[in-house]
């Protein structure tokens, strides 16, 4: 229980700190409240494992009168992951987000936009209630363009206005449907909802905040804003915004659609999800293998990989009761969101050294530079491993699962399309290491120390090592799993 307030706490400590401290305490204090908050993540996923779901409630008030806080094996999962990818962004934003490299406003407005994000995003890994999670997504949000504006360049302002404006409307659209649900039932609390007496509003509502969630999360044909977004943003930055942030809004679509409402899945609506989702990873992918700067590719990359995740739709979910195939394909969408976040985190920090070697992101630029940076290279290919689903990655666990789950319901389209969508990945992919590894280059860039190139290192083995433990990480998932997503007999 400690640990999870813990989780909650310290960043929103550390983001007040990193404003209120002299400039001179901040680096320590900033390194003690990662490293405190690291500890704590690893603290719950221990408990969540050893004891099942923590729960808590507020203040001691049990809903409705109260808040419920609870870590199962999901919540603590993204919890843990959160940490490690904001543990490896500090640890290479030391170095790239300084007065020098930056400017004074990105390297004075970096640190406590970073924490208040790992705040946010633990509040909707951790919350039970319908509100609380609107409140964490708009303090995400809100963070989340900052940091895309933060260097304010030109370019950077106005994708981050783009953003502003969609996660704006797809605010309004949940808050519509969280009132509904209070409307109709006077709580909002998850479990209450679940075990709520039908209402008219309640398809409506559900609707409205699927709609919302799906803009947040940049599900095509909503993912306008994502690409300029993360390409135009800081590195460090990007990578937050890539491995985390659409995971937040996934997650509640999950609470919403397995805990809270899961008898509103009606076949279509969830057919139209896994429609989606196809399409985003075909349309992704495409856009990708067309760009001429590795951010950009990289950005587009995270357009298809989500598209993923909204496989689990179409093969687990609705109230048909549990099939042999439903906790595969759930569990699958788990790791490909997991996985991808390790993967995509380590991108994003291998382009901004490249970037910071070469001076430009461009293709053609990066010619030979594996010669003079090795490290970075291999972290870059072994998180194109995991984003093409090549065993022992956690990607190829993920897409195992998915595929496996979808032949067991005699869905076999999903199988295709995500047998299409990793021959495109390996496509887009190609390209940025071939410019790598090219014969040709590495002349004249500037050095990069290898400890900034042990951080992305770190992270894409950590996705490669998800594969190669999967069994143990499997078992954790299923803790708290909710009832639509078990397996029948």
């Amino acid at each position: 229980m400690s640990a999870l307030l813990a989780c909650l706490v310290l960043p929103l400590l550390g983001a007040l700190a990193a404003v209120a401290l002299p400039r001179r305490a901040v680096a320590a204090v900033l390194a003690g409240v990662v490293a405190l908050t690291l500890v704590a993540a690893v603290g719950l996923a221990v408990a969540v494992h050893s004891g099942g779901v923590v729960r808590l409630a507020l203040g001691g008030w049990s809903p409705p009168l109260g808040i419920a806080l609870a870590a199962d094996g999901l919540g603590a999962a993204f919890v843990l992951l959160t940490a490690l990818v904001m543990a490896g962004v500090a640890a290479a934003a030391r170095d790239e987000m300084t007065p020098q490299g930056a400017g004074p406003r990105a390297a004075f407005g970096f640190w406590p936009l970073m924490l208040l994000l790992w705040g946010a995003l633990n509040a909707v890994f951790l919350s039970r209630d319908l509100f609380n999670l609107y409140v964490g997504i708009e303090l995400l949000t809100l963070a989340a363009v900052a940091l895309v504006a933060i260097g304010g360049r030109a370019e950077a302002i106005a994708a981050a206005m783009r953003y502003l404006i969609f996660a704006l409307a797809g605010s309004l659209l949940y808050l519509a449907g969280v009132v509904l649900i209070y409307g109709a039932h006077g709580t909002l609390d998850i479990d209450l909802v679940a075990a709520r007496d039908a209402a008219a509003p309640d398809g409506l509502a559900l609707a409205l905040m699927t709609a919302g969630l799906l803009v947040k999360t940049a599900l095509f044909p909503f993912h306008v804003w994502l690409p300029p977004a993360h390409a135009s943003a800081p590195a460090p930055a990007s990578a937050l915004l890539s491995a985390l942030v659409p995971k937040a809004s996934f997650v509640i679509l999950l609470r919403l659609w397995f805990e809270a409402m899961p008898d509103l899945g009606t076949d279509r609506a969830l057919l139209l999800l896994g429609v989606l989702g196809a399409a985003a990873i075909l349309w992704g992918s495409l856009r990708a293998l067309v760009q001429a700067r590795l951010k950009l590719i990289v950005a587009y990359s995270t357009v298809a990989q989500l598209g993923y995740l909204f496989l689990v739709f179409p093969l687990a979910g609705g109230a048909a009761g549990a099939q042999p195939w439903t906790a595969g394909a759930w569990t699958g969408a788990i790791f490909q969101a997991l996985s991808h976040g390790l993967a995509k985190a380590a991108m994003f920090l291998a382009a901004g050294l490249f970037m910071a070697a070469a001076g430009s992101d461009r293709l053609g630029a990066l010619r030979g530079l594996a010669r003079v940076m090795p490290m970075t290279a291999f972290a870059f290919a072994l998180a194109s491993v995991t984003l093409i689903s090549l065993p022992p990655s956690g990607g190829f666990t993920a897409k195992y699962l998915l595929m496996t789950s979808s032949f067991a319901a005699g869905q076999w389209i999903w199988a295709l399309v995500m047998t299409l969508g990793g021959l495109l990945t390996a496509g887009y992919l190609y390209r940025p290491m071939a410019a790598l590894f090219a014969r040709e280059g590495g002349e004249g860039v500037q050095t990069v120390a290898r400890a900034r190139q042990a951080v992305p290192l770190v992270l894409a083995g950590l996705a490669i090592l998800l594969g190669i433990l999967s069994a143990a990480p499997f078992d954790f998932l299923q803790i708290g799993r909710p009832e639509a997503a078990e397996e029948g007999p």
